[in-house]
């Protein structure tokens, strides 16, 4: 797992050299995000997902790193890490409302889970649990979509 984690930050630092250094604020984000069959992109979010721990998740506990370290802090996709990546690669803008209002819970889910590639997002199937998806789309819903 150390080697993955290892190769993972070599090729983000890689593409931060190679790549232009930027910020993924276009609004709207056009994105050719496979997507999701439709009994999971219909899913609504569980009344039980909770923000505090879907923050918790963005912001720190995410593996192999904090998803706010691609997404950004405030989700506009200006982390540190995301700055590396230019379009179609960078990390999607949560605070684009409208790309964001196109874009449904189901779907944000199955892209966590999953992955979307041709992008920068790997999949989390093996690092979080459905659970722990929903409270990280809850908090991205409920803070960072202002």
């Amino acid at each position: 797992m150390k080697k993955k984690i290892i190769l993972l930050v070599a090729v983000i630092f890689t593409l931060a050299m190679v790549g232009s250094a930027y910020a993924a604020k276009d609004c709207p984000q056009p994105r050719k995000t496979k997507k999701a069959p439709a009994t999971v992109a219909k899913k609504k979010m569980p009344k039980s997902a909770k923000a505090a721990n879907g923050k918790k998740i963005y912001t720190k506990t995410a593996k192999p790193m904090a998803c706010k370290m691609c997404h950004g802090d405030k989700g506009a996709g200006d982390g540190k890490l995301g700055k590396a990546f230019k379009a179609p690669l960078a990390p999607r803008n949560f605070t684009c409302k409208k790309t964001m209002k196109k874009i449904s819970p189901g779907q944000m889910f199955w892209i966590i889970k999953n992955g979307s590639k041709g992008t920068g997002m790997v999949a989390h199937k093996k690092t979080l649990k459905d659970k722990e998806i929903w409270d990280v789309i809850k908090y991205i819903r409920k803070d960072l979509m202002k």
